[in-house]
């Protein structure tokens, strides 16, 4: 009996060979080859597969086809570094690693993940477009409310049949041929009038006795007619028409100025994006910063008890006191726990670090995450790729200086700049108009009517004849027949039910939206106040870990001399490496403490973009955006098949 094979599946060149076959059909997207391709059928209405009766199952895992250019990092991406490998540094600013974010980042990410919540994301480069462009409540779909209409049709009608009445036809059997063609331009104006100019050709050809041409004959109509229909009440103005929109319903308006509140909104939130982006990448560039910090103090810390534990041990090999055996396990215990900091302090544990959020609005300094890790994650907000390249190094220094500020230009900055504050702002005036036009429908509807038609009748549609009905257009244009209408309608709901609870619903939205503004100023100055304590809480304290590592410094010195006479202790020598670390350490973490609370006080105003030299405006596109657009107007222009119907929609299951 043979054992079964163990080797994992992509072992071997057949293993080898099936995984590039994986790895081409992901990249070229739909062109797989697999025998239970599923497909839609328009004709039969119903998902199929064309596989085997027997392999049919509709809750099989299946890989979709979808259309998607996958990124080569992402398909084979280069492995993670080994401490083993050659180190190369890139050293890198603050302003460079903001520059590179701004120009890679298609979503503005935070620095948790995106995988598993990528429908709830709203932070892209495309949102703003996206609200623009909407086809349901975008400024463009308002827009077309107003654009001209053409309406154009044909119908074609044979009657055969038999009447109850001689006069009809020929003796009661009417045989008809009728041709309805119409040409119709519509358009809906910003003052509510619904305006339209039709025109329209008839022609009926029977065997009636009481035809004027004869027995069976033909006639034309040629009709040219303007409609004018004009609200006096409900729906009338320019106002209204440019907040509702026309033909809306209160609850559902989308007018001019509604969607153009929803793209203000949009831009609001996309400046809060980008804000909070440039914030996570201080924040990755800072813990960076730290990491490598962090890293040389324990490995000085390190190296100084590997020093220790070399004196002792030549003490104990030359028979001194100071070489027992106790002094010699403390300092070798001291060694090794300096050096799993080390490992830890340059590979890192899994972590979350400082971000957006954690404490105050632009976040506080977390824990030490590591080199390695720290690296990882600033490239990751940075959209660099993860692994592969030099190893970034920040080139900044955090800067320590006492910093004056003026409260009141505080607060003004903050209620003016903070785009939180703005898209409520937003939300309140759009919830205004909102309300305006709702209290139009409080109104009953008054229309005016007006319609004024010239007709023409003849023989033949076009005639070169001088016959007065040799042709219907002739007719038409010598304006003996012309008809007009008049009228007024009027449509009023009994006790206005329907509007007055839209009234009562915006004037409720309107009054929460007004309190959450409230509350949110309230939140602004609350975390303004608290950035600002902060900040200077993180300059004292800087200052007062500076002056103790300073003093553990003086103590490792006088340690040193005194170990040389020989007038002190391991434990005192143990406890000053220990202390010394741990004062570096905490001098680092305050001074990144302080550039963060600085950063803190600048989001906190609203002005963290303008304070990096960041401006949001309309301009020229980058080159990616071209490439973009000229393959999507080659799709455009692509034939269309009009045969296939079938649509793949799956590559088969997954393996």
């Amino acid at each position: 009996m043979q054992a079964p094979d163990s080797r994992p599946a992509a072992s071997g060149p057949a293993g080898r060979l099936r995984l590039a076959r994986v790895l081409l059909a992901a990249a070229v997207g739909c062109s797989s080859t697999d025998s239970t391709v599923r497909y839609y059928d328009s004709a039969a209405a119903s998902v199929r597969y064309a596989a085997a009766p027997d392999t049919v199952s509709s809750l099989r895992i299946e890989e979709p086809c979808v259309g998607v250019r996958v990124d080569d990092e992402a398909l084979v991406p280069p492995r993670p570094p080994n401490e083993t490998d050659g180190i190369d540094y890139q050293e890198i600013s603050l302003d460079e690693a903001i520059q590179y974010a701004l120009s890679h980042a298609k979503v503005l990410r935070d620095l948790g993940g995106v995988i598993n919540t990528p429908d709830v994301l709203q932070d892209t480069v495309y949102d703003p477009a996206v609200v623009n462009t909407d086809p349901l409540t975008g400024e463009e779909a308002a827009l077309s409310a107003f654009d001209t209409t053409l309406a154009m049709g044909a119908f074609f009608e044979k009657n055969d049949r038999e009447f109850n009445n001689t006069f009809i036809g020929d003796g009661g059997l009417l045989i008809q041929d009728l041709i309805d063609a119409n040409f119709e331009l519509r358009k809906q104006s910003a003052t509510g009038s619904q305006l339209a100019a039709r025109h329209r050709i008839e022609m009926d050809y029977d065997n009636s006795v009481g035809n004027r041409f004869g027995n069976p004959s033909a006639s034309f109509q040629s009709i040219l007619e303007t409609e004018v229909r004009q609200p006096l009440l409900r729906g009338a103005g320019v106002r209204f028409n440019r907040i509702a929109g026309p033909g809306s319903r209160p609850g559902a308006f989308n007018g001019v100025l509604l969607a153009r509140t929803r793209t203000d909104i949009g831009l609001a939130e996309f400046e809060a994006a980008v804000r909070d982006l440039v914030a996570n990448v201080e924040n990755a560039y800072w813990d960076l910063y730290f990491a490598y910090r962090d890293l040389d103090a324990k490995k000085r810390a390190r190296d100084y008890a590997l020093e220790t534990y070399q004196a002792i041990a030549a003490n104990k090999q030359s028979g001194r006191p100071e070489g027992v055996e106790e002094n010699l396990g403390q300092a070798l215990e001291q060694y090794w726990n300096f050096q799993a900091a080390v490992i830890d302090a340059q590979a890192g544990r899994t972590a979350d670090g400082t971000r957006t959020g954690n404490g105050i609005g632009g976040g506080v300094g977390a824990a030490p995450v590591g080199v390695r890790l720290a690296e990882r994650r600033l490239r990751l907000i940075l959209g660099m790729p993860i692994n592969g390249g030099s190893m970034l190094r920040p080139a900044d220094e955090p800067v320590v200086a006492p910093v004056v500020l003026d409260w009141p230009v505080l607060v003004q900055d903050a209620m003016i700049a903070r785009p939180e504050l703005r898209r409520q702002r937003w939300r309140i005036k759009q919830l205004e108009l909102e309300l305006i036009a709702s209290r139009n429908f409080l109104l009953p509807r008054l229309d005016v009517v007006g319609r004024y038609r010239w007709r023409g009748f003849g023989e033949d549609l076009i005639s070169q004849s001088d016959q007065r009905f040799a042709s219907a257009y002739g007719n038409l244009s010598g304006g003996d027949y012309q008809e007009w209408l008049l009228g007024v309608e009027l449509e009023a709901p009994i006790g206005f039910r329907f509007a007055h609870t839209a009234v009562r619903n915006a004037e409720h939205s309107l009054a929460r939206a007004r309190a959450i503004l409230d509350e949110q100023q309230r939140d602004v100055v609350f975390g303004l106040t608290n950035a600002t304590a902060d900040l200077q809480r993180a300059f004292a304290v800087s200052q007062a870990q500076y002056n103790r590592f300073q003093a553990a410094r003086r103590q490792i010195e006088a340690l040193q001399r005194a170990e040389e006479a020989g007038r002190t202790t391991i434990d005192l020598v143990l406890d000053a490496q220990r202390q010394a670390l741990d004062t570096e350490i905490a001098y680092h973490l305050a001074t990144i403490d302080y550039a963060l609370s600085m950063r803190n006080v600048y989001y906190e105003t609203g002005t963290l973009l303008e304070y990096n030299n960041i401006r949001l405006a309309e301009g020229r596109s980058p080159v990616g955006a071209y490439d973009d657009a000229l393959e999507l107007a080659a799709r455009r222009t692509r034939p269309i098949e009009h045969v296939d119907r079938g649509v793949t929609v799956s590559r088969g299951p997954v393996e």
